[in-house]
């Protein structure tokens, strides 16, 4: 049967967390688990998950966002495998929509959907008015709304589980995060693998929400000190891919 592991990570996320699993169990028809990688959340998350049944770890104090992937990619036992930021609400047909694009052929490694708040491509290019109109709009399976890309935004990565393991796990000189999902993205290119954006499936994305609290001057520092190490590690600049 085939199983989909959504992978969570959180941090003081819990009212965010509260919704964005709600939309998962009101939206998904398919088979999945749903796994929370919590690091070190001191706002009820953890009792949350416990009481909810969802399959967790949780760590004493906050590892960051590459680590909590990887220690849900280890438990996980989908055939497809995400990563999902928790500041997301999921759709209609969102999981079936992403599947379909994931599996239409044996070179796509992995997916993502278009959102109202991302950078590059995934971004809908008109205004974001609610979630039911965008819904409507984009989430008919449609395969002509596919695009290829070389690069898929973190927010929500659902890849197959034979890539994740020839390409291995992120990379997580990149903690506490930022840039890893590029370095993801371009490990799977090299291996041959090809990216879509499934132009069918709309989910909602407050954004950024766990890195803002650090502050402006920290978070522009964390993402320029991220940035020169996908540099020196590839010699590429990541941002030649947005």
């Amino acid at each position: 049967m085939q199983v989909t592991s959504i992978i969570i990570p959180n941090y003081n996320g819990l009212a965010l967390l509260k919704e964005c699993v709600e939309s998962i169990r009101s939206h998904t028809s398919l088979p999945y688990e749903i796994i929370v990688v919590d690091n070190g959340s001191e706002d009820g998350s953890v009792t949350y998950c416990v009481k909810e049944k969802l399959k967790l770890i949780s760590l004493p104090i906050n590892h960051g966002f590459p680590v909590a992937c990887n220690l849900g990619l280890h438990i996980a036992r989908g055939n497809a495998l995400m990563l999902l930021n928790n500041d997301t609400l999921m759709t209609p047909n969102w999981l079936d929509n992403l599947l379909r694009s994931l599996y239409s052929s044996e070179d796509i490694g992995m997916v993502g959907p278009v959102t109202n708040y991302a950078s590059g491509k995934q971004q809908i290019k008109e205004e974001f008015t609610n979630i039911s109109d965008m819904t409507a709009k984009y989430n008919n399976s449609d395969p002509s709304k596919w695009q290829e890309t070389d690069r898929l935004v973190g927010i929500c990565l659902l890849f197959k589980r034979e890539m994740l393991g020839k390409i291995g796990f992120m990379d997580e000189i990149f903690t506490p995060g930022f840039y890893e999902d590029d370095d993801f993205c371009y490990r799977a290119r090299l291996a041959g693998y090809r990216l879509l954006i499934t132009g069918d499936c709309f989910i909602f994305h407050h954004g950024s929400a766990s890195f803002h609290k650090k502050g402006v001057e920290a978070l522009q520092g964390l993402l320029q000190q991220n940035r020169q190490k996908f540099l020196d590690k590839w010699g590429v600049d990541p941002h030649s891919f947005i």
